[in-house]
């Protein structure tokens, strides 16, 4: 009878034993499984947790009526849980203005990076990856603009923003706002390659005008730009994005020169062509899937052989070249 009981109770502390090791995994498990409605992939969100201790918590928030859902994933770390992922999206036309105010202030021109191309979205400053798609279920707005989903997804710190796990991580969030909304919008897929997201840390990548071509700036190669041999171009864009930008640049120190290229598209961008940031007062305007564009230049005071007519002309270089890629119509050249 002793030995039985003996034989019970070493049972039952190895059994205690195995719970109380095996129960943060059981919660790893369990967080990863059923956080966001289950479509984060556990591989690639355990690599952007990668040395952040166990998951902590799930989080979500969905008022469809009012056009927004959200949710997000944490984990343990120095006693206050961390980001993994976070994603909210709106329908709601002020919300998307609201957010994209935030993503380019008024001088318009803040650092941003693009996605694959295939992709409808861009890095802003903040790291923050912005994907804009057209909801064909949800029609049009009272002002007959096709309707869109606005998804903004943040990567926590800890990550490596760099890894390809950033978009295996939040293309099946962006697809699962889209579901939770009744946007519609056709599925993304995540690209292929191993590029994540650009990290400012990592550099430039800038290519000389001549080397321009086949890039998403490639009118650059054509365009005659004076002493074109001493510039590079930073290819800021993506044929599917609500914005871009095309960064040239020459020299370094006190005898450098820029000049840089921005493109916006929707009606958002409206406030940006009014802005002090667009110091060469030069803008053009056009018509593109239903909703205004706005291409703006802005550059050092004073560049030999770039004057004010010649940042125009390239400006409409820029304007034209974005105006045939994306089937726009009305390009007008103003200031």
């Amino acid at each position: 009878m002793r030995r039985w009981w003996k034989v019970t109770l070493t049972a039952a502390v190895v059994l205690a034993l195995a719970g109380w090791i095996g129960g943060p995994y059981v919660k790893d498990w369990w967080l990863v499984r059923t956080a966001c409605d289950g479509v984060l992939p556990s591989g690639p969100v355990r690599e952007l947790a990668a040395g952040g201790g166990h998951f902590t918590k799930a989080e979500a928030s969905a008022h469809p009526r009012l056009g927004d859902y959200g949710c997000g994933l944490y984990f343990e770390g120095h006693g206050e849980a961390k980001l993994v992922v976070r994603m909210t999206a709106y329908t709601g036309r002020d919300d998307q203005d609201a957010e994209f105010h935030d993503a380019f202030p008024l001088q318009g021109f803040p650092r941003m990076y693009p996605m694959p191309q295939g992709l409808p979205g861009f890095v802003d400053a903040f790291g923050n990856l912005q994907f804009l798609l057209r909801c064909p279920a949800l029609g049009e707005d009272a002002a007959g603009r096709p309707r869109r989903m606005l998804v903004s997804a943040d990567i926590g710190l800890a990550a490596d923003r760099t890894s390809h796990a950033v978009y295996e991580t939040v293309v099946p969030l962006v697809n699962s706002a889209s579901r939770h909304l009744g946007c519609g919008a056709t599925p993304l897929t995540v690209p292929k390659g191993d590029a994540g997201p650009q990290d400012p840390d990592k550099g430039r990548r800038a290519v000389p005008l001549t080397e321009a071509k086949g890039t998403a700036c490639g009118w650059v190669a054509r365009a005659r730009i004076p002493e074109a041999a001493e510039w590079q171009v930073e290819p800021l864009m993506n044929d599917m994005a609500p914005a871009g930008r095309c960064d040239l640049d020459r020299g370094t120190g006190p005898d450098s020169r820029y000049l840089d290229f921005g493109a916006f598209y929707g009606d958002w961008s409206n406030y940006l062509v009014l802005s002090d940031g667009v110091r060469s007062g030069l803008t053009a305007t056009a018509r593109c899937d239903g909703e205004a564009a706005n291409f703006t230049v802005r550059g050092s005071q004073k560049i030999p052989g770039v004057g004010t007519a010649e940042k125009r002309r390239l400006l409409e270089a820029f304007a034209g070249d974005q105006v045939e890629r994306r089937g726009c119509t009305g390009l007008s050249v103003t200031g």
